[in-house]
């Protein structure tokens, strides 16, 4: 496997079909903290399997906000490690 110069990677066929990942499918990517990338894909089945695990309580902020301020926190990580690499110490 080879990542292209935006980063990009192509899953074999078999294993798209065997997870039911088509177009279109998104999915989540984390490391492991030990060199090793995870890719889950975000299926109809899965998101089935997942029904109910978001349980919210009472006062909890609207789930919208919650993303909007997740996301904002991951993009700040990315290019604070981003910043580690482009300038020499």
């Amino acid at each position: 496997m080879v990542f292209s110069t935006r980063g990009q990677v192509v899953i074999p066929r078999r294993i798209r079909k065997d997870l039911g990942i088509e177009e279109g499918t998104r999915a989540v990517v984390e490391s492991s903290g030990d060199g090793v990338i995870i890719l889950r894909p975000v299926t109809a089945a899965a998101v089935r399997r997942g029904y109910g695990i978001f349980k919210r309580k009472a006062g909890d902020k609207p789930m919208s906000e919650w993303w909007a301020e997740y996301k904002k926190e991951e993009i700040a990580r990315e290019e604070a490690k981003c910043e580690r690499h482009i300038r020499p110490r």
